[in-house]
């Protein structure tokens, strides 16, 4: 019972409006997300992508650990066969994950050969199924991550068909990347940025769905703008921007949940993380683990560069320590108003 308490207290609050930083493969793991969460108390944050046959048999604790100051942090998980999701669905509740989401939006060649991701897209019956099986399986919220369509799809029958598929086998959510993918011809870069962005279609679908919880990806890159998206929408999830400019995170809760705006304390921070660092290296990890995503912090203040520099030569070395992330922060002037270029 006490772990059921334990769950039910980490369960992603779907109420509106949400701000998260969205699953980007490579990128958003464990490290990442105890990052980002230094940076922000309230957005909701995703991993990676992890396939549920890995979940399933793969090493379950190198794959799903999380610290526990990551919540509110949410699964996502790829595949396309029911009966597997749900297991990597309870897999993951286990683990103390608040939502399970799942990835129909993805077009990378490898996510293809799994029938999964993006391709998903013109399945919408299956990612239904895939929808269902899950709900059955877990108590925290099942949402499902999309693109308005691909390929020579129409994107306002495509994107109907799936939303109504998966709201009606119960989903919680809906966040929508506002822009096609092509499964050939483009690569995952290019997928994200060539497509051109339609952001009226998912006003449109939220209009068409006022009562459903719907979200908005792609292309956003200030915090007024996601102020614009929340206007007409339930969430909005900044991707790159979050990554290679973490400073932005700084003002979410503040911009968005009408926190008390305090300056925030990068001193503090960097004492953090240094022990974080501390611990990873005592388990056998390695600073560069953790301080490759950190190199954007301080994106346009003078001294950035030379954080940049240290960050990405010393922190690489086998034997660097924590003493590195506090000699980087040394060169940042946090009290001039000029920047530099990036």
């Amino acid at each position: 019972m006490a772990r059921d308490n334990e769950l039910q207290q980490a369960a992603v609050a779907y109420k509106a409006p949400i701000v998260a930083v969205a699953p980007m493969m490579d990128w958003t793991d464990r490290h990442c997300r105890f990052f980002h969460r230094q940076l922000t108390r309230r957005a909701l944050l995703y991993t990676e992508m992890v396939v549920a046959e890995a979940v399933i048999h793969g090493a379950r604790e190198r794959l799903l650990g999380f610290d526990a100051v990551e919540h509110p942090v949410a699964l996502q998980l790829g595949g396309s066969d029911p009966r597997k999701l749900a297991e990597a669905a309870r897999i993951g509740e286990a683990f103390g994950y608040g939502e399970i989401n799942l990835n129909v939006g993805c077009p990378s060649d490898r996510v293809q050969s799994g029938t999964f991701g993006a391709c998903l897209m013109k399945t919408p019956a299956l990612v239904a199924d895939c929808v269902t099986a899950m709900k059955a399986s877990v108590s925290v919220p099942v949402t499902v991550k999309c693109r308005i369509g691909v390929d020579d799809q129409d994107p306002q029958a495509a994107l109907d068909e799936l939303a109504g598929g998966v709201f009606a086998a119960g989903a919680d959510a809906l966040w929508v990347h506002a822009r096609k993918a092509w499964l050939e011809g483009l690569s995952p870069k290019e997928n994200r940025e060539i497509p051109p962005l339609d952001y009226g279609r998912v006003y449109g679908l939220k209009a068409e769905n006022p009562g459903r919880f719907i979200g908005i990806n792609g292309g956003i890159q200030t915090l007024a703008e996601v102020q614009g998206h929340l206007q007409r929408l339930d969430g909005a999830m900044l991707g790159r921007v979050a990554y290679h400019t973490p400073g932005i995170l700084t003002g979410v809760d503040a911009a968005i949940h009408d926190d008390p705006y305090e300056a925030f304390d990068y001193a503090a921070l960097i004492e953090t993380m240094a022990a974080y660092a501390a611990r990873h290296i005592e388990q056998g990890g390695r600073l560069g683990h953790i301080t490759r995503h950190m190199v954007g912090l301080f994106h346009g203040l003078p001294g950035a560069r030379r954080w940049r520099q240290i960050l990405s030569t010393d922190g690489t070395k086998p034997n660097a320590g924590p003493e590195v992330l506090r000699a980087a922060f040394a060169s940042v002037d946090l009290d001039s108003e000029q920047g530099e270029a990036a």
